[in-house]
């Protein structure tokens, strides 16, 4: 192919200039970061137009109607899911954290169309979901796709995969560090330099390219001068303490309940796949107009409810202290500018419920989105309710605001949903600018993570890859592993032994080769089983039988073969599972015949994987070419 040529060349050239091998990385991470600014950019024009279209669209309909534009919205993602992408369905990080442990790092072109088609379906219909899981699927589609076109190799394909969503995530939010560590923290899990130093030039050339694109260069939650001015005082270090512990609950109750209505979606609903999304919207709006009839009272139960679509403007609310402010001789309806509700504690509470079981809703009925916008509102309103609770009983310090909190129950939330107190620490730096809530902010997140890893071992990510059979694990080795193929080892031969051998050749052999294991073939040399150690010592107890004993009796069908593009974590995993020493790899071009071409043993798998580490840690990136 001409692109691979093009590759192999660019690679000869970096060699004679005295350049490492995989340096060609950061060029096309340059080239992946600037096209996924043009694809963010545009997914943020069609949620833009969505939302303002549905917005009118609502605002028109009459109060009993506004379920219909939700559930509209939720019938062209079923169709479009079902048509095209199944993928697309859900948050869509963990599809790209399985692609990426499980696929090769492979993820079709079309999810990056699908993806966001559905998602601007999805939340501009008034769906309760986020851009960040469509927006990391869509870049992680560019990065895959670019590393398929090049075939490049297995673990220079994550890279580019990443690249793809470090960028798509800093142009979104115009937020590039936040790029970085999100897919540093949650979807490599891979600190290594080699992968850092592209991943930085895309999330770079991405937020350049899409701040030239839009003109501006704006905090999405831009705080308030109010708010820049507040000073974390010593005196609310035990406040922050407590609020990073109820922000881990809080975490938790989010990530079971959303797993608690997938698997009633998935198990007791029964009903068409593109039917499922549209009765979540429809319960959505029963949830809305719940709501509006719960406020209607003050006369603010009118429009569209806080929680449907991102909740940006709820979030921009939560964060202006000027929403909290209690104007002398005025009553605390006269005091609310941009929130759409009373700022007191039970209806700050309130929202948030709300705003859960709209996620809930929306993404466990099969809606597309991220779960990282309403992880953020749960969190503001949270830590506004926190932060009104302390001063009504005299706790706030002069100068506090509940906004204050609000800003930090962001940060905790997140941190505890994803396990990512870094990613959550971050972004909510490059999201508000602001600089000094930094110190309450890293310790509520810190706090909150240690309680969400307690009461759950998995993140809201990594749940639903343990539910297909898929651990993750966060140490650099176990990283290490998933970057080598059994492929990759050189395997042991192999002396065949077919069922109607006696046992007394598998005595022989073990005497002359000192073979624990022995794999069983037909004459075409087509994988049967295997006769391990351990059965062989059992017959041994009957030592007078021996002579009449054939192998195909002590053979056992149960022990899995080694296909070689598998990574050495699920080789290992193999090898825990089974009492055994070897196991057969078999030949990729005879998968259904399981023609065996050597054996791959716990010694020669250990021994390639110590060669890989000491070369990593001494910086010899080049080791597979």
């Amino acid at each position: 192919m001409p692109f691979t040529r093009a590759t192999t060349a660019l690679k000869n050239l970096g060699k004679k200039l005295g350049f490492r091998a995989d340096w060609y990385l950061i060029v096309l991470a340059a080239i992946i970061g600037t096209v996924s600014a043009a694809g963010a950019v545009g997914f943020k024009w069609l949620l833009d137009q969505g939302a303002e279209f549905g917005g009118e669209i609502q605002q028109s309909l009459a109060w009993w109607a506004l379920p219909l534009l939700p559930a509209a919205g939720a019938l062209a993602t079923g169709l479009l899911v079902y048509f095209f992408a199944n993928e697309a369905r859900g948050h869509g990080v963990p599809e790209v954290m399985d692609a990426l442990f499980r696929n090769r790092a492979r993820i079709r072109p079309r999810v990056a169309v699908v993806k966001s088609l559905a998602s601007a379906c999805t939340i501009g219909s008034g769906g309760s979901a986020g851009a960040e899981g469509p927006i990391v699927q869509i870049g992680s589609a560019i990065g895959s796709a670019f590393g398929q076109l090049l075939n490049v190799p297995r673990d220079q394909a994550a890279t580019l995969l990443g690249c793809g969503a470090a960028a798509g995530i800093a142009s979104i939010f115009n937020a590039p560090i936040e790029g970085v560590f999100f897919v540093l923290e949650i979807l490599l899990r891979d600190f290594s330099l080699r992968t850092f130093t592209p991943i930085v030039v895309a999330s770079v050339f991405s937020t350049a390219t899409s701040q030239a694109l839009l003109g501006r260069n704006d905090a999405i939650f831009a705080a308030s001068n109010e708010l820049v001015r507040y000073e974390f005082a010593f005196s609310e270090l035990p406040s922050y303490l407590v609020l990073g512990l109820v922000c881990g609950f809080v975490a938790m109750g989010f990530t079971r309940s959303l797993y608690f209505a997938e698997d009633i979606y998935e198990n007791k609903v029964k009903l068409h796949p593109v039917l499922k999304p549209v009765s979540g919207a429809v319960l959505l709006g029963l949830v809305g107009l719940g709501f509006l009839f719960l406020t209607s009272g003050s006369g603010q139960g009118t429009g569209i409810p806080p929680f449907f679509g991102n909740g940006y403007e709820a979030i921009r609310g939560f964060l202006d202290p000027a929403n909290f402010r209690i104007v002398p001789g005025a009553d605390s309806q006269s005091a609310v500018h941009s929130l759409a509700f009373a700022p007191s504690i039970a209806m700050l509470l309130a929202v948030a419920l709300f705003k859960g079981l709209a996620t809930c809703l929306t993404l466990g009925s099969g809606g597309s989105g991220g779960i990282f916008a309403p992880a953020l509102f749960l969190g503001a309103g949270t830590g506004a309710a926190f932060g009104v609770a302390l001063e009504q009983i005299g706790l706030l310090p002069a100068g506090g605001s509940p906004a204050a909190y609000a800003l930090v129950g962001m940060a905790a939330v997140a941190a505890g949903a994803t396990h990512a107190p870094l990613t959550a620490i971050l972004i909510l730096f490059e999201l508000t600018r602001d600089i000094y809530v930094l110190l309450p902010i890293m310790m509520a997140s810190v706090v909150a993570v240690v309680v969400a890893q307690y009461l759950m071992r998995d993140s809201i990510y990594t749940l639903k890859l343990r539910r297909r059979g898929v651990l993750l694990g966060t140490m650099s080795d176990l990283t290490l592993l998933r970057r080598m193929t059994a492929g990759e080892i050189e395997a042991g031969p192999f002396t065949p032994v077919y069922p109607d051998d006696p046992l007394t050749r598998l005595l022989e052999l073990r005497d002359k080769y000192r073979i624990t294991d022995f794999t069983i073939c037909d004459h075409d040399n087509s994988y049967l089983g295997m006769v391990t150690s351990a059965d062989l010592r059992t017959a041994l107890v009957e030592r007078e039988a021996i002579p009449y004993l054939l192998a195909e009796e002590l053979l056992r069908r149960d022990i899995p073969t080694v296909h070689p593009d598998e990574t050495l974590d699920q080789v290992l995993e193999k090898f825990g599972m089974h009492e055994v020493n070897s196991l057969a790899l078999i030949d990729p071009e005879s998968q259904t015949s399981k023609r065996v071409t050597g054996l791959i043993t716990r010694a020669r798998l250990m021994a390639h994987y110590q060669h890989e580490l000491t070369a990593s840690q001494a910086g010899l990136f080049d080791t597979h070419t």
